[in-house]
């Protein structure tokens, strides 16, 4: 048996994972070896269940919301810094062998593939014995560029839940989406395949990213108005306020609805930042700044602090005993010991818990000076400026277009990108979205013809607005993308980031610079193939980074 069956768990599904290779005793992320084995377990079964799920679809049968829900909610509570409480596990579990047990019953046949089959036991103790069944590499016989693919496949498909999820929450969906999961998941199960069958499955993977992504953004963007420039206040103002941490939206709004008038100001946080942009957001008067940088900076900021926090998606580390009573969780986030926010019945949530204590907290003494950055810079703000954009490339004025952002970490080397950004030319453009932009955006980086150097495009998922407005300027060149005077300096951090990297892959986008570290899940040969085939690049220094750009 591989010796990594043999460890107290195995997880290599993020960048900062232990010596580049993977965790075996705790995730460094925090994760327990119970929770991470336990993850494992409920992957090991939604493949079962997506098994049955998907012979159910072929005879024509419909599938309930509640199961797609389930599947969704599961995938993204494996996903980095989402859920560490192992009783939301334990229960997930349960539930899902009563899904199985239904499907199995409905699809009134046999299946003979060890997902499909296994039956979760009925103890604790038997359960975290089953978990090994559950390890990715339990399947000695399997062949490891194939498993490499397919761990690929299943990271990707937590980042692509993660955003479903977010749509989902806001009463949108993608059909097309939603049954390439579960085909994926049950693809998974098959060792009939072949690596070239897999590839194919791993490029489909891309595609399901760029249409969930898709779907984000018109919801996001029909729900609170597309996003437009506006100046966000990074230094905070006296009074009590709640700190909203993550991604979704229909918290914020929720909380901004419910601390209307009660003197509670609301500070947006990490990946939360661009909702300043949305003008259905931002007619809140009391949506006042952003508080702190990205995730990883956290227990220092949120320590001792005279309010109350919200995490409303991943992102979440562990509460430190100088704030545990003032941190909330909402959704799929969890941690053992930390009060939740659930979701009522008609969708709602009751927020008058954190209102209460925020009020009883008090807040910040004093106002600090106002200290402003520029937000809301998504496709169709970006886009409108095409024309005014294009003549300047033309006049010589704009000599170079930049994307650099994406999920950040703590690792002392990810200053790469801050080193990067401050060294480009000063007649360039950096477009940059998600928690990466902390590394640069507080910084004073000036104009270029009359536009900021630094665009602002927004979260993660909105890597999806960044390949629309290279799209377009290239139409509008009538070039391709890759004939584009733009380079993608991209820094990976969580399976979200493996989603976005292959949208990007599917719509063609060649050299992108990856890093700081290569995925551990990617084996020489299947990076080989990405190097071949998208000529993706690690990063090295910036100085030789820009050096290769520009030769």
């Amino acid at each position: 048996m591989d010796e990594r069956v043999k460890t107290k768990m195995f997880c290599f599904q993020c960048e900062q994972t232990a010596k580049g290779t993977g965790c075996t005793i705790q995730g460094v992320c925090g994760k327990t070896a119970e929770i991470a084995n336990m993850q494992d377990l409920l992957i090991y079964q939604l493949k079962g269940i997506a098994n049955y799920a998907v012979r159910l679809k072929d005879l024509g049968q419909t599938l309930e919301p509640s199961l797609i829900e389930f599947i969704e909610d599961s995938l993204f509570m494996t996903l980095t810094n989402v859920n560490f409480d192992p009783k939301d596990h334990l229960s997930q579990l349960r539930k899902s062998q009563e899904i199985k047990e239904e499907l199995k019953i409905r699809f009134n046949g046999e299946l003979m593939n060890p997902e499909a089959t296994y039956t979760l036991s009925d103890t604790y103790e038997e359960i975290m014995e089953d978990t090994t069944r559950a390890r990715i590499f339990f399947d000695e016989d399997l062949d490891e560029d194939i498993r490499s693919v397919r761990e690929v496949i299943k990271l990707g498909l937590k980042g692509i839940s993660a955003y479903a999820h977010q749509a989902r929450f806001l009463e949108y969906e993608n059909e097309e989406v939603t049954d390439f999961v579960l085909e994926a998941l049950d693809k998974l199960t098959d060792n009939a395949l072949t690596l070239e069958e897999n590839i194919a499955l791993l490029l489909r993977t891309g595609e399901a990213s760029y249409k969930v992504m898709e779907t984000l953004d018109r919801a996001n963007n029909e729900t609170y108005e597309a996003p437009t420039p506006h100046k966000v206040n990074v230094n905070v103002k006296k009074g009590p306020f709640i700190v909203i941490s993550g991604h979704d939206l229909r918290d914020l709004e929720m909380l901004l609805q419910q601390t209307e008038g009660k003197g509670v100001n609301v500070y947006t946080h990490g990946e939360m930042i661009p909702s300043h942009g949305y003008g259905g957001l931002k007619k809140y008067p009391h949506l006042v700044g952003n508080y702190g940088g990205a995730w990883q900076n956290q227990q220092k900021e949120f320590s001792n602090l005279p309010g109350c926090i919200l995490m409303t998606t991943n992102c979440l580390m562990r509460p430190m005993k100088s704030y545990d009573d003032r941190i909330w969780s909402t959704n799929v986030v969890g941690w053992d010991g930390i009060r939740h926010v659930p979701k009522k019945e008609d969708g709602t949530k009751d927020f008058s818990e954190l209102i209460e204590k925020a009020l009883e907290l008090g807040g910040f003494p004093e106002d600090e000076p106002v200290k402003e950055i520029l937000v809301g810079f998504g496709h169709k703000t970006t886009l409108g400026l095409s024309d005014k954009i294009l003549d300047a490339v033309k006049d010589g004025k704009i000599s170079h277009f930049f994307v650099i952002g994406g999920c950040d970490g703590a690792k002392p080397d990810r200053d790469y990108y801050t080193r990067f950004a401050l060294a480009t030319p000063k007649d360039s453009i950096i477009l940059t979205l998600a928690c990466g932009k902390y590394r640069f955006n507080k910084l004073d980086f000036g104009e270029v013809a009359g536009f900021p150097r630094v665009l602002d495009v927004g979260q993660c998922n909105d890597s999806y607005s960044a390949i629309r407005i290279a799209a377009g300027l290239a139409e509008k060149l009538g070039v391709t993308v890759n004939d584009l005077p733009l380079s993608l300096i991209i820094t990976w951090y969580e399976q979200k980031a493996v989603a976005d990297l292959l949208a990007l892959l599917f719509v063609g986008v060649k050299g992108i610079r990856l890093g700081p570290t290569l995925p551990a899940f990617v084996t020489p040969n299947v990076l080989k193939f990405l190097q071949d085939n998208y000529d993706l690049k690690p990063i090295k220094t910036p100085e030789e980074d820009l050096a290769e750009i520009f030769a």
